[in-house]
């Protein structure tokens, strides 16, 4: 998640207890009291993705007034981006493990998600990309934050006559017409156009990348604009990576050892195809760590993100698993696609 918040002032949701100091959103600390009192809990580790760091110290405050004086918080400061992205060493040592602003992708009673809804009114910014869709069929599809408002944005679309095509994707997905930055699963439904009601870009251009047949307006209800997702400038970066790739013969492969997003099978395979791979294992992968390596190109089997957000950033070619093929000649250039996650981790 970016320094950009998603979030804005409004009304609280009814259920929940608010955070003294910040209502933004609510942080549901009713239900983290519970299960305090549940588990007889002496440790609670609360973990925050990047951009809502500087709100831990006031969680942790009022949770310090709500709780009982022999009750220890401990913040996390390991990088997260993700739900896939936890601190098992924190999560471990705890007895109630909190995991803040991403929707549950795992099964769990140890870890506590609290979504962190977003309360900015949608709709205004649906209003203006009916510009951009023809009446009849629909896809409807958002991220977690925005996922209290759903079924709303769906009746108010069939208000206005569209017939809204929404599925859940696979289980790596906890709610119907939800994307992530590395699965799409739920807009694979039988329209030719997808409304994508959040902010940011990343999450539609992998969307339009994944679905290519098409057409995907973006509603972005934070920054107040509606584009079309435009993915020719993000296939030419691709396209230069891998082109610079193709003359690599040492090759870094990249296994991140993060709970939701080590591929060991994919690494493995690569390992298995090219003698001159070498495997190389983190927690983080950043473009300082890998200037170390005497590599002429890594390939990523991590979060999709390392290689499309920050790809220009290293100092050889970063590619994913399928550009990597596309490099090494296994797979025609025509072939590249968004790389994506599937299933359960």
């Amino acid at each position: 998640m970016s320094e950009q918040s998603e979030y804005s002032e409004g009304d609280l949701r009814n259920t929940g207890m608010a955070l003294k100091h910040d209502r933004e959103w609510d942080y549901e600390l009713d239900r983290i009291i519970d299960a305090v009192e549940e588990r007889d809990a002496e440790k609670v580790g609360l973990q925050f993705p990047e951009g809502l760091k500087r709100r831990g110290p006031q969680v942790a405050d009022d949770l310090r007034e709500l709780l009982p004086d022999d009750v220890t918080i401990l913040l996390s400061g390991q990088p997260c981006y993700g739900a896939c992205d936890l601190d098992t060493y924190l999560m471990k040592r705890t007895d109630v493990f909190v995991h803040f602003g991403h929707s549950p992708m795992k099964n769990t009673d140890k870890v506590i998600y609290v979504p962190l809804f977003s309360n900015v009114d949608v709709f205004p910014i649906m209003e203006q990309s009916l510009e951009e869709l023809d009446v009849g069929d629909v896809g409807l599809v958002t991220t977690a934050q925005h996922m209290n408002h759903f079924e709303k944005m769906r009746g108010w679309l069939e208000e206005r006559g569209f017939d809204v095509h929404t599925r859940r994707g696979d289980d790596r997905l906890t709610h119907e017409g939800q994307v992530l930055g590395c699965n799409y699963a739920s807009a694979d439904i039988d329209a030719d156009q997808v409304l994508y009601v959040g902010g940011g870009k990343f999450h539609p251009l992998g969307l339009a990348m994944e679905h290519p047949d098409k057409t995907v307006v973006i509603a972005d209800p934070v920054n107040n604009v509606v584009t079309v997702a435009d993915t020719e400038k993000f296939l030419k970066q691709r396209y230069g990576a891998v082109h610079r790739a193709m003359d690599a013969e040492k090759w870094g492969v990249i296994f991140c050892t993060k709970i939701g997003q080590g591929r060991w099978d994919v690494a493995q395979d690569i390992l298995d195809g090219n003698e001159n791979a070498y495997l190389i294992t983190m927690d983080e992968v950043t473009p300082d760590r890998l200037r170390n390596f005497d590599m002429d190109a890594f390939v990523n089997t991590g979060c999709p993100r390392i290689t499309t957000d920050d790809g220009p950033r290293f100092h050889k070619p970063m590619l994913t698993p399928g550009e990597y093929e596309i490099a090494v000649g296994n797979e025609p250039l025509d072939s590249l696609e968004f790389d994506t996650f599937h299933g359960t981790w």
